[in-house]
């Protein structure tokens, strides 16, 4: 009965043909303690084949036969039996046998061999003796394999869910009492500190990746659920204590936090802890992540009073004690566990895994009627120190350990050992969180067994207590970017667990009765008036219960979530005496904030409150303005209040119905701070949201927008208000979107028009355009523009401002303005000879030909500023050129007489504009072969040609040319070639 051997057929299918394995398992006491299978399978698991046997020898007995140990049998035959039985057992196996026989038979035949020293011999079929050994058969090798495999993947290809199964593999083990949980935890252990990466990442100080980061956790909490077995024997815990001490001491075993430096509190400190008692960082020991663990072997389950608490439901405090107080019951007589909160929760965990969920679930009793007193006491104190505490507006007094996020996850625990116990299922199988599973659960109320007088509470209702109480604890952020990511983590996977509650009256008086508790809670609680300055914000959890509450107390509802509005750390600057972290405010910059590596997250969680208060409160203008309120108290970042803008637009104008003009105010509120916030500083966002605003005030009606164009200066810049505000305001569309009066309209364009003489006194460089455009209809508003123009032209505008605002008046029809605002342009500009492709060129060609369309006076006036301004030949030729080519004055100004004649260039205003030119090219000419190679000589040619055209124009043109070329020849006769192109062309 110790060994079993058989033979499995596997039928042929479509692509494989019919196969017989031999298969051989060994037991003993019940467990299979070795497999061998011909399939040659190799995984951690059985294969189909051994399990086929092994059911078949479960459910068939009566049809395996059973026989005596083989040494039994050999007992019963003589020598001559003996012999022949050898000899046929060598020729049906002779080829595998043989050498082993021979090997044997040596040995036996010398007297002083090993195995002539030993009594007796081994029996395969007769199982262990009872001092042996004997645990289920693991196939090690296959284990190291398997998960040195998956650690190598990184987390890709699915690796980091298969680690995950393996995990959950051993919680199973562990469940079934199955000693090689801890063996295979072992394993996988080693192989996940041998791991390459590990090294790697200690040198180059990055930390480790999330995927990997995650299941360390998971390693570090199944080692304390290991040695915390309630039933493990000593000498096994001292051999687990000595491999994780090993471990720890390895200097690339990671840290507890994530980061190297900051530790938490030891696991067996006592509850709440005051902030005056943190040390300094470098004085702390370094925590690993087995640290838990090696703490949790110093933890026994000798006490009396625990021993008492998990193995009764019944177990109460003696009648006589129920009036004095004592440290292990309550009032009501119920028993208390007043251990560290995260270690009494490890121990349910340890409970609940090793398959002890009755135990788990009494010990949980125990710690939440704990942590129910230590909350009233809290709010006794809270009530002595009121007034103090309300007056000074803030709190030294914190928790530095939080239940939520914490590496044991307390209350993740608690919420589910109470939920197990109340889930409807054909087994009460153990959650396994796998992303497949996307039911969700069913629970039914399970009266809580209590040995005082019936409490009427059901384990569901406590699941549902101890998870508002865990997630309102008030707290510190931890440290490093880790801990605090994994504080968010831990506060959606709880939340996301109790949004599968279905909320009955029950949960519901429960949730109402926490919630006015953690309201009342004082510096103890999350949700309490006076919180401290890091303490981790409340806003994902008070989203969760303004949802919740919202159909069964609307007050309620409010009020917590505008109590967890606030975002402290981004209020106040830290009080010199605050010593919580100093370690969090020193670093190379002084900051004004501690290094919140979450705060982007957690102020869009902010958002996301204020944005789910302003959706249900679409219609009530009360409840509208005292969120509004809340978020232009608490919100800090301009982006996110135009987000809820945004968000309560979009609610307050559907699609299929009439607009809320309530919460259409509001979005236009927001829309006015955002622009209020950002009007001095620079975002990239800011015109998006000046049209945005425009659109919102447009939906919200002419009022809107008379009030945003009167009150520009303090929301837009003038550029903004003219060329994107009143320009939107004054368009058609805007006008057909309101169907207006007239008398509306007129107020609109007055406004309008207001607003953009004030934006081109202010800013007449970039305005001037946008307000005479928008002054277009009014008489006297246009002049004024235009005077403020002039007024400005001499100091602060460039000529490109002035000349645009000069064709646009010759556009409109004014073109003596034109001229005018013209000429001040040239004042501005100044072109070199080699300037020849200057942007400003077409403008002044145009400003000469306005001037000479005007008449003779205005190109008089205008010559002599074109010929201070340009030095460019080329281009002064061409404005000498296009003078001489028609008449001036054909514009025909009314009352002015027009000669009809062409002008000299002999007399002025022309002659003056020649000579200037005659000039540049002599200058340009020097300048140019000063520095000239010889790939430009053909080009020099052509510009001297262009030259004497120019030259030809005067009176004695031909002379003065030749002079000049004469001058050349004298001056640059060391430049023989080009010299001899020069006379080449001119002679």
């Amino acid at each position: 009965g110790f060994h079993l051997s058989g033979t499995v057929t596997e039928p042929a299918t479509a692509t494989e043909p019919e196969m017989t394995y031999k298969v051989a398992i060994s037991f003993d006491r019940c467990k299979i303690t070795s497999v061998t299978c011909g399939c040659g399978n190799k995984d951690i698991f059985y294969c189909a084949h051994v399990v086929a046997l092994s059911l078949y020898r479960i459910r068939k007995p009566d049809q395996v036969k059973l026989r005596l140990p083989i040494s039994e049998t050999l007992f019963q035959m003589n020598r001559d039996q003996l012999q022949k039985f050898v000899q046929y057992l060598i020729t049906a196996h002779h080829t595998e046998v043989l050498p082993t026989a021979q090997k044997l038979a040596d040995e036996i035949l010398s007297s002083n061999s090993e195995i002539n020293q030993v009594h007796g011999a081994p029996d395969p079929t007769a199982g262990a003796s009872i001092d042996d050994e004997n645990c289920w058969h693991l196939d090690e090798e296959q284990v190291r394999e398997q998960v040195k495999l998956f650690l190598s993947q990184g987390g890709y290809y699915g690796s980091g869910k298969q680690l995950n199964s393996m995990f959950a593999k051993v919680r199973e083990m562990l469940r079934m009492r199955d000693s090689n949980g801890a063996r295979m935890l072992t394993l996988i252990t080693e192989q996940f500190m041998a791991d390459p990466r590990l090294s790697l990442w200690r040198q180059q100080g990055t930390g480790i990746t999330e995927k990997c980061r995650q299941l360390w956790d998971e390693l570090g909490a199944l080692w304390v659920c290991v040695v915390l077995n309630p039933h493990c024997k000593l000498e096994e815990k001292s051999c687990w204590l000595r491999q994780l001490r090993k471990w720890g001491e390895m200097d690339v075993c990671p840290l507890e936090d994530g980061n190297y430096g900051n530790e938490l509190p030891n696991i067996t400190n006592a509850l709440t802890q005051s902030s005056s008692h943190s040390q300094d960082s470098l004085a702390r020991p370094r925590r690993t992540v087995f640290t838990r663990a090696i703490e949790g072997c110093d933890l026994h389950w000798q006490d009396s009073h625990l021993q008492r608490i998990i193995s009764s439901d019944f177990y109460v405090s003696p009648s006589y004690q129920r009036e004095g107080e004592s440290l292990l019951f309550n009032s009501q007589g119920q028993p208390l566990w007043l251990e560290h909160v995260p270690t009494a929760c490890a121990r349910v965990d340890a409970l609940r895994s090793h398959g002890y969920p009755r135990e788990a679930l009494r010990l949980t009793v125990a710690i939440i009627n704990t942590l129910r007193l230590q909350q009233q006491r809290q709010l006794e104190i809270y009530k002595h120190q009121k007034k103090e505490l309300l007056q000074r507006g803030a709190t030294t007094i914190t928790n530095l350990e939080g239940w939520v996020g914490h590496p044991l996850n307390p209350i993740g625990c608690l919420f589910l050992t109470l939920t197990e116990a109340c889930r409807l299922e054909e087994e009460n199988c153990l959650e396994i969180s796998d992303a497949g599973d996307s039911k969700p659960p069913v629970y039914q109320h399970v009266p809580v067994v209590t040995g005082s007088q019936d409490s009427g509470e059901s384990y569901l209702s406590l699941a549902l207590e101890v998870a508002l109480m865990g997630m309102g604890q008030q707290r510190v952020m931890p440290e490093g970017l880790y801990a605090q990511d994994k504080v968010c983590r831990n506060e959606e996977q709880i939340i996301a667990r109790l949004q599968d509650l279905e909320l009955d009256p029950v949960l519901v008086q429960t949730l109402r009765k926490q919630c006015i508790l953690l309201l009342e809670g004082g510096p103890f609680s999350g949700l309490g008036e006076v919180i401290h300055r890091e303490s981790v914000p409340m806003h994902t959890f008070a989203k969760y219960l303004f949802s919740a509450l919202l159909p069964h107390d609307a007050d309620l509802a409010y009020k917590l979530a505008l109590r967890a509005m606030r975002l402290p750390v981004l209020e106040t600057t830290a009080p010199s005496s605050d010593v919580t972290h100093p370690h969090h405010l020193v670093s190379v910059v002084p900051s004004r904030y501690p290094r919140w590596f979450t705060l982007g997250h957690l102020e869009s969680q902010q958002c996301e409150l204020a944005s789910t208060m302003l959706t249900a409160a679409k219609g009530d203008m009360l409840r509208l303005r005292t969120v509004l309120e809340a978020i232009q108290k608490n919100i800090h970042s301009s982006s996110l209040i135009f987000k809820l803008a945004q968000d309560a637009f979009k609610i307050a104008t559907p699609a299929d119905s009439n607009s809320d003009t309530t919460l259409l105010n509001v979005a236009l509120e927001l829309g006015l701070q955002v622009m209020r916030m950002t009007l001095s500083t620079l975002n990239w966002r800011r015109r998006e949201m000046v049209r945005w605003l425009v659109t919102c005030a447009t939906e919200v009606g002419v009022r809107a927008l008379v009030s945003i164009l009167q009150s520009w200066y303090s929301l837009f810049t003038p550029t903004e208000a003219t060329s994107i505000v009143a320009a939107t305001v004054m368009s058609h569309n805007t006008i057909l979107r309101l169907s207006l009066d007239y008398p509306q309209r007129e107020e609109l364009a007055s406004c309008a028009r207001t607003l953009a003489l004030q934006c081109a006194m202010k800013d007449p460089q970039n305005c001037a355009l946008s307000a005479l455009t928008l002054c277009e209809k009014d008489h006297i508003a246009f002049e004024t523009a235009y005077q403020i123009v002039i007024d400005a032209a001499s100091t602060g505008m460039t000529y490109t401002q002035l000349f645009t605002i000069a064709r646009y008046m010759e556009h409109r029809g004014y073109p003596l303005r034109a001229f005018k605002l013209a000429s001040l342009a040239m004042t501005h500009l100044n072109l070199a000879y080699n300037q020849d492709t200057h942007p400003a060129i077409n403008d002044v060609l145009w400003a000469c030909a306005l001037s000479h369309s005007l008449g003779k006076n205005e190109l008089a006036a205008i010559i002599p500023l074109v010929v201070k301004s340009v030095h460019c030949a080329t281009v002064l030729s061409d404005i000498l050129r296009r003078c001489t080519m028609t008449a001036p004055g054909l514009a025909g100004i009314p009352g002015r007489r027009n000669s009809g004649k062409l002008m000299s260039t002999d007399k002025a205003p022309l002659r003056q504009l020649l000579d200037a030119t005659i000039s540049a090219y002599i200058n340009t000419t020097h300048s140019r072969l000063t520095h000239i190679s010889p790939r430009h000589y053909g080009e020099f040619i052509e510009f001297l040609s262009k030259a004497r055209e120019t030259f030809l124009l005067a009176q004695d043109g031909h002379i003065q040319f030749a002079q000049f070329i004469d001058n050349l020849k004298q001056i640059y006769k060391g430049k023989k070639k080009l010299m001899l192109l020069v006379r080449e062309r001119f002679g």
